[in-house]
């Protein structure tokens, strides 16, 4: 039984008892199971069930831009997992990659198509700076890299904020518009969605994703940044640079991170934001990361749930169910993951009870067949 459980299917089983879980509190609240359904289809396709057929593709735009940043911090804290390394600081690299990625759009005049490249750089590259300072502490000092990432978080929260409320034209909740030289948005996309903000954004995770599994999986760099996380002791033994690894880790990751923040500032509001508290990405990445169960495509697939879920929760607001229920099935589902080993052992028990039987009944036809003095 133990084989055939994969992380993958774990994930799954997770996600169908976290939406049973939302089932049995809707009920228990007063409330359809058919909220939650029709739910799901709008954020999906712009339709209900009894509305069937009636499509909105805008809504399937919204719901993709609310997926591309949770899909990029999910890549960022299961790259830094599989390295040995828990990077809970994703949420801090995000708003130093936004705030980056928005000075040089408004500061740094380019032509083109090379403006919105170089600030897309320029918010990976904050990121990895950010970064790199829990992997230097962790590597050189032993610091634990997530008590480090947690004050990074909030010095990097203040410390963009005031930079962005020091640009030219700022005003104490936002900036001024970014130049379309430097902006992700696509007309072109937006036309096909019904002009929803689906962006370019989508290519950059399309391309971090491909990064993601040819990195970890098809390169010696890959190979080496595991090694070092399955046991570093090991690997340093076997002449690996582990505390180097242990850094570079930890700024790629970083730098994923950033390319959030450059998607969400140049892709979705095209402008930067002075945000007066976390918005979650990174934390929400967690969640992804470990529902993917580190999989490039399963985290796609994660993070593509936890945006579906956050369009969700205003249409089932708008039907009087409160937000709480939308979160608890959120919660439900990152619950059940981290219960993944208590779910494989009442599995395994089932399992055994199952086969128990007829194991008895064998032994006792083995037994009368030793009695009856016939040999086997």
């Amino acid at each position: 039984m133990k084989k055939n459980l994969s992380p993958i299917k774990i994930s799954l089983i997770s996600v169908g008892m976290g939406l049973i879980l939302g089932i049995i509190i809707l009920v228990a609240s007063g409330y359809s199971p058919m909220v939650l359904f029709n739910a799901m289809l709008r954020g999906l396709v712009g339709s209900t069930f009894n509305n069937f057929g009636n499509f909105n593709l805008r809504n399937t735009g919204e719901f993709i831009v609310f997926s591309l940043p949770i899909i990029l911090t999910g890549l960022s804290v299961a790259f830094a997992y599989r390295t040995g390394m828990f990077n809970i600081g994703a949420e801090g690299q995000v708003m130093v990659g936004a705030c980056a990625s928005i000075c040089v759009a408004l500061l740094v005049p380019l032509p083109g198509i090379l403006h919105v490249i170089a600030c897309v750089i320029a918010g990976a590259v904050a990121g990895a700076l950010w970064g790199l300072i829990p992997g230097i502490l962790k590597s050189r000092y032993k610091i634990n890299e997530v008590v480090v990432c947690i004050m990074l978080n909030y010095f990097g929260m203040y410390f963009s904020n005031y930079i962005l409320k020091a640009l030219p034209g700022s005003s104490i909740s936002k900036t001024v518009q970014i130049p379309s030289s430097a902006s992700l948005s696509s007309d072109f996309l937006s036309s096909i969605t019904n002009n929803s903000r689906l962006n370019w954004g989508i290519l950059i995770v399309a391309l971090a994703i491909f990064a993601y599994w040819f990195i970890l999986n098809k390169t010696a760099f890959g190979f080496s940044l595991r090694a070092t996380g399955y046991n570093e002791d090991a690997a340093q033994y076997a002449g690996m640079k582990t505390k180097r690894n242990v850094v570079y880790s930890m700024m790629i990751a970083g730098a994923l991170a950033g390319l959030a923040g450059a998607v969400i500032s140049l892709g979705t509001f095209n402008m930067g934001r002075v945000i007066g508290s976390f918005e979650n990405y990174g934390f929400d990445g967690i969640a992804v990361a470990f529902v993917g169960a580190f999989n490039a495509i399963g985290i796609m697939l994660a993070g593509l749930l936890f945006g579906l879920l956050k369009v969700m929760s205003p249409l089932m607001q708008a039907t009087g169910v409160p937000k709480e229920i939308n979160e608890i099935i959120s919660a439900g589902i990152v619950l059940f993951v981290a219960m993944q080993y208590g779910i494989i052992l009442l599995l395994n028990r089932f399992h055994k009870k199952k086969k128990k039987p007829k194991k008895i009944e064998t032994d006792k036809n083995e037994n009368e067949k030793v009695e009856g003095g016939v040999k086997v």
